[in-house]
């Protein structure tokens, strides 16, 4: 590899400024100055710019807990973008694998791996992912069916059939036989109607339309009010990770991606 696309792809700046800090005499290989841009990289020598080691990576792949408020791309005019939150990357290629909205919350994964992209995105896999949400309006059991069934959220054909979990509403907790008592239980109804009424579910879904998950909720009669994505395939969202913060994949979890 030529050393200036050595430094180059470690995020040492453009093609053009890193020939011109070469030229400077700013890059050393195996400890001696080389002013050659085009000197060829052999695995193995060591290669310093600007006094300090560069190491070269090929791939990097980092789980973020993606806050509200920044945006699912690489670069943006106006917007914080999720690549300025990673602030150890090595690379200059990293991207979103998927977006989320900016407003949405939860797991991303930022590489450079276009083939391990394609395999999470692809249509034909049909990857799970997992979603949290609170929602405005009372998620009734029936809706379970519907969105089995696959749900028309006005594109040219239905959504896929998703996983629809009624975690609770209004408070009222909800799982297992409770769900099946819940849809008796008349007196939950007429108070539900009767105040603000908060959903909360999880929803399972394998494909990626633009705002599928709102849109699925608003073609029900609810709202969605926040919305925070808890998994993608094996990869799960670390609980230890706050909003904005980040960490490298574990060989476990790169193991079990890579399996897909």
């Amino acid at each position: 590899m030529r050393l200036d696309k050595y430094l180059c792809d470690m995020g040492l700046g453009s093609r053009a400024q890193v020939k011109a800090g070469i030229r400077k005499g700013l890059a050393q290989v195996d400890g001696a100055v080389c002013r050659e841009p085009e000197r060829k990289i052999a695995e193995g020598q060591t290669v310093a710019y600007e006094g300090r080691l560069v190491s070269y990576v090929e791939t990097e792949y980092y789980m973020l807990y993606k806050p509200a408020g920044v945006v699912s791309a690489t670069e943006d005019a106006k917007e914080a973008t999720v690549l300025e939150l990673i602030g150890e990357r090595r690379r200059k290629d990293l991207f979103p694998v998927g977006r989320l909205d900016k407003d949405t919350e939860g797991l991303l994964l930022l590489t450079n791996d276009g083939a391990l992209a394609h395999r999470l995105l692809s249509p034909r896999r049909h990857v799970d992912k997992v979603y949290y949400a609170r929602v405005e309006g009372v998620v009734r059991p029936e809706f379970v069916e519907l969105f089995a069934r696959g749900l028309d959220i006005g594109d040219e054909k239905p959504a896929l059939p998703a996983d629809l979990e009624i975690i609770s509403v209004n408070g009222e907790g909800l799982n297992g036989q409770a769900l099946e008592a819940f849809s008796t239980r008349s007196e939950i109804w007429e108070r539900s109607f009767q105040q603000a009424d908060i959903s909360e579910i999880r929803l399972t879904l394998r494909e990626g339309r633009f705002h599928q998950v709102k849109r699925m909720m608003d073609a029900v009669g609810c709202r969605v009010i926040y919305l925070k994505r808890l998994s993608m395939g094996p990869l799960k969202l670390d609980q230890a990770l706050k909003p904005g913060e980040y960490r490298p994949l574990t060989e476990e979890e790169l193991r079990k991606i890579k399996e897909l």
